[in-house]
């Protein structure tokens, strides 16, 4: 939820924004449901067994670990969520 609310605060959507997720438990808890819902965060959830429902997200992390993490070694969680942060705003948009 920490991610996607520094997402949310940082890019201020003026219309609803689609969130993709698998059908994890995390994704279908009340605490997620008010958070999309207090964040105008509409919920994508994939069909159970089916990776193509997901593409686009799988695409995006294939590639995060393909080009930056399996590159690197990390000190510390930090460090790491430092770098990943990185890639994403400055690099990856």
């Amino acid at each position: 939820i920490d991610a996607l609310l520094m997402a949310v605060w940082r890019r201020k959507p003026k219309q609803e924004v689609m969130v993709h997720s698998d059908q994890g438990s995390q994704y279908s808890s009340s605490d997620w449901r008010s958070f999309l819902k207090a964040n105008n965060l509409v919920v994508s959830m994939s069909r159970r067994g089916n990776c193509h429902d997901n593409a686009v997200a799988e695409s995006f992390f294939q590639l995060l670990k393909r080009e930056r993490i399996k590159r690197k070694i990390y000190t510390s969680r930090q460090d790491a969520r430092s770098d990943v942060f990185d890639y994403i705003e400055m690099f990856y948009n």
